[in-house]
């Protein structure tokens, strides 16, 4: 009995993290989800320290003084700043310890399925830094697929398309592996960044990445909103005049600034789909898509999807958590998807 409760404890110091561009989520085996954080760490610069991290350094961004500077110590999913990126996860793994503890965890990171070795052992360093006894690496859309509740496990094929801040991944699973699959660096901050480009283009305004997520969120459109079409008014600061400075921008408009964004990731799917298998894409045809992340959320994705690429699309439950949920589940049943971790 002490051996099963021993077994039993170190099982529940397993943590989850999905370790994105833009959040970072963290599930701890028999708690759930336990932490959800913008990938934001403000610094001064100047002595090196790190001031705040997640949501309080998030809303520093743009409004910091000299000498402080509100880094994202990922870009396009893989990690631009390996000493931020390890002073990130020490916090987070930190906040999420119940008490503290002689043992460490046990840690399942995500990572974009086209990390080359050095960038997979850049991620596995910051984490066992970060305070992690051991490492296990799951690639994103594998995680996202079992987070969905899709039969990963079976000889037949199930296909998820996540979407996060940094990258796209598209794949088609069987087996506890991928059969095909694209990862592109396109997401949600292309899509910001495609709205800002837009705003200053056709307007001469001048606005920040998060007055962009703003505009995305209130007005953003993948698919015609027939007659719900809206607009909305953007503040920011005029490049003519260097004053502040507004204008009304619409739905239609944010729609053909992302165009290009978006269809990118068309294009991934299109090309994930005539890389598959033909046995696998007969299952595709009757069980379709599962969108999952943030960019899923987007008004009218699931239906210009289904447009383009004539499959079945369908947004799954809780698709801001798929990724992460799906790394808790692969570590409390490590037996059932041993074969679904990077092999190292």
């Amino acid at each position: 009995m002490a051996a099963r409760g021993h077994r039993q404890s170190r099982r529940g110091r397993g943590i989850g993290v999905d370790l994105g561009t833009a959040n970072t989520l963290i599930h701890a085996a028999g708690r759930g989800i336990v932490l959800r954080e913008p990938s934001v760490v403000a610094v001064d610069s100047a002595r090196g320290v790190v001031l705040a991290v997640g949501t309080e350094a998030k809303r520093m961004v743009g409004r910091t003084p000299d000498g402080v500077v509100a880094i994202r110590p990922l870009k396009d999913g893989v990690i631009a700043d390996l000493e931020v990126a390890e002073a990130m996860l020490r916090v987070f793994l930190k906040r999420v310890r119940q008490r503290p503890s002689l043992f460490r965890p046990t840690v399942v990171i995500t990572i974009p399925s086209d990390l080359t070795e050095v960038e997979r052992r850049a991620v596995r360093d910051a984490t066992m830094h970060a305070g992690a006894r051991r490492v296990l690496l799951i690639e994103e859309p594998l995680a996202a697929a079992i987070g969905a509740g899709l039969p990963v496990t079976e000889p037949r094929g199930s296909m998820v398309l996540n979407i996060g801040g940094g990258t796209s991944e598209v794949a088609v699973i069987a087996m506890n592996g991928i059969v095909a699959g694209r990862s592109i660096r396109v997401g949600g901050d292309e899509v910001d960044e495609a709205i800002v480009a837009h705003v200053r283009r056709e307007f001469n305004l001048e606005i920040g990445v998060s007055t962009a997520e703003q505009i995305k969120h209130e007005i953003g459109s993948a698919y015609p909103l027939n007659g719900d079409e809206c607009a909305t008014i953007v503040r920011g600061r005029d490049l003519l005049t260097g004053l502040p400075h507004e204008v009304e921008v619409s739905s239609a408009q944010i729609r053909e600034a992302i165009l290009e964004a978006i269809g990118d990731i068309l294009e991934a799917a299109r090309q994930t789909l005539e890389n598959t298998p033909p046995e696998l894409s007969a299952d595709i045809i009757q069980r379709g898509i599962a969108l999952t992340g943030g960019g899923a959320l987007l008004r009218g994705m699931d239906r210009l999807m289904a447009r383009e690429t004539r499959m079945p699309v369908r947004l799954v439950e809780q698709p801001l958590d798929c990724v992460v949920l799906g790394a808790g589940r692969a570590l409390e049943d490590g037996r059932r998807f041993a074969e679904a971790f990077v092999k190292c």
